[in-house]
């Protein structure tokens, strides 16, 4: 029998091909989605994705999306509790295993199979260590549609802000950069590709630069 699944949604390109990989695989059926936001503004932390296309986002993808409200600031301890409370809600569900999109950040997939170690809950992590170039040439070439909503300042230059995630923009990325932005250079949106039924229309509104940040504001249309 095929596992129950629920993944964590980004509102990004790796998360959107975890869902992918998950969709092709025989082990697992995915029951759904989940993915915090911030309840003052509305969106995604750090990929700053507005709602209104999280919500177009389950609906392409044809799966439900269990949205989870954080406040504005939100403590480590507050964020614990919170969490804690999803997973106690996703254990009655009987819920077996929680998929992630990470890539190889050994302290990140530590801390999640930490999270939810003793809940009889497994952390699962389908794009795990597939070198980044192969993985973002399978994403492009698969027909992976996703723009860049945010980058740290601090690694990439404010003009790929808002830019389309593409082979060409990879090729211009600092050397020093993952291409597909693991180590936090930059976050995306994703509006279409082979998990989607059909494509989110979009257009690329105002970029603001906040604490060593900039973000593209990606409105739906």
């Amino acid at each position: 029998m095929k596992k129950k699944v629920l993944l964590s949604w980004s509102s990004g390109k790796d998360s959107a091909w975890a869902l992918y990989e998950l969709l092709n695989s025989l082990d697992f059926e995915v029951l759904g989605l989940f993915t915090t936001i911030n309840k003052k503004y509305g969106r995604v932390a750090m990929h700053s994705t507005r709602l209104e296309i999280l919500k177009k986002q389950a609906e392409a993808v044809s799966l439900p999306i269990h949205i989870i409200e954080l406040p504005d600031p939100c403590s480590n301890e507050q964020y614990e509790i919170i969490m804690k409370e999803f997973i106690s809600d996703t254990v009655s569900k009987k819920i077996e295993c929680i998929a992630f999109g990470d890539l190889f950040l050994e302290d990140i997939k530590k801390y999640r199979e930490t999270q939810f170690s003793a809940t009889g809950i497994k952390p699962i992590f389908p794009l795990w260590g597939i070198p980044t170039k192969k993985l973002s040439e399978q994403m492009l070439s698969s027909g992976v549609e996703t723009y860049i909503s945010c980058i740290d300042l601090k690694k990439v230059p404010k003009h790929f802000a808002g830019k389309m995630w593409t082979k060409e923009l990879i090729s211009e990325l600092p050397e020093y950069c993952d291409v597909c932005g693991e180590n936090g250079e930059f976050h995306t949106v994703v509006v279409d590709g082979p998990m989607f039924t059909k494509r989110i229309p979009v257009s690329v509104g105002e970029i603001v630069e906040k604490e060593g940040f900039a973000f593209a504001d990606v409105i739906s249309e």
